[in-house]
């Protein structure tokens, strides 16, 4: 059983996210090794990219000071298979798809397949282009993660269908960042691909106290927080990690606690 699979297995999963190499990739794995230890299922490395289109102003503004700061995919390639030494804690990169063709589709693969990579998202493919990537990371074991957003509309039933790992549902329109209240019909969607697939779903964007975790959480199978997380790092720097643990555990606890 994949490690994407064994963390929905034990239930609803938090699922926070790191832009990697902000600011500085020894921080980075720090506060890794942290989220998984507070109680994290499943991690999102973002890979920093000079046109992050899905991400709102505290993401972007992470990608620039980490590549700023020196910050390649080959260094963070390197970290990641360092931290698979040290956890079992699925990991799954975030990036875009020039990273991977930087390096062609078949050689991201194999990296990642080494590094022990679980899966990628790559929210600048859409759907019906996924066929240029999934060939060579499924042929590695690495799930192709496909999204779901409130514009899917009447292709949620085919894109559950062809879902690997799990289905990330993308809760708000517009780019990533923190939101007082999410107003999509998540249930809806949800029961949607339910009818369609017994993937498993994740709701991510606008998330980021434990209380909107634990409501999604209890649409969903998991939460997904980013920006939240991106901020408190932005915040605290090289002192991140145990204040980010401490956020992790109560989101870990909310969503693991919803019904």
């Amino acid at each position: 059983m994949s490690r994407i699979k064994q963390a929905f297995a034990k239930g609803k999963v938090f699922i926070p996210f790191v832009t990697c190499g902000d600011p500085d990739l020894e921080t980075t794995a720090a506060v890794v090794k942290a989220m998984a230890d507070a109680g994290a299922g499943i991690v999102e490395l973002g890979i920093p990219f000079s046109d992050p289109t899905a991400e709102g102003p505290v993401i972007q503004g992470a990608n620039m000071r980490a590549l700023a700061g020196g910050t390649t995919t080959d260094r963070i390639l390197e970290m990641a298979a360092a931290l698979r030494r040290e956890t079992d804690v699925s990991l799954v990169f975030m990036t875009y798809a020039n990273v991977v063709f930087s390096r062609t589709v078949e050689g991201f693969a194999e990296r990642c397949a080494r590094a022990g990579i679980d899966g990628l998202i790559l929210p600048d493919v859409p759907f019906e282009e996924k066929e240029e990537f999934v060939p060579a990371f499924r042929k590695r074991g690495i799930d192709f993660i496909s999204l779901v957003a409130p514009t899917s509309a009447g292709r949620i039933a085919q894109i559950a269908r062809e879902a690997e790992g799990f289905l990330y549902v993308v809760s708000s329109l517009g780019v990533t960042g923190t939101r007082g209240t999410i107003t999509t019909d998540i249930g809806a969607i949800v029961r949607q691909v339910r009818a369609a697939s017994n993937v498993p779903c994740a709701v991510g964007f606008g998330i980021s106290t434990p209380e909107q975790a634990a409501r999604m959480a209890a649409l969903s199978d998991g939460a997904i927080v980013g920006s939240a997380i991106v901020k408190l790092i932005a915040q605290h720097g090289r002192d991140a990690p145990p204040v980010v643990a401490d956020y992790v555990r109560r989101m870990s606890a909310a969503v693991r606690g919803a019904p």
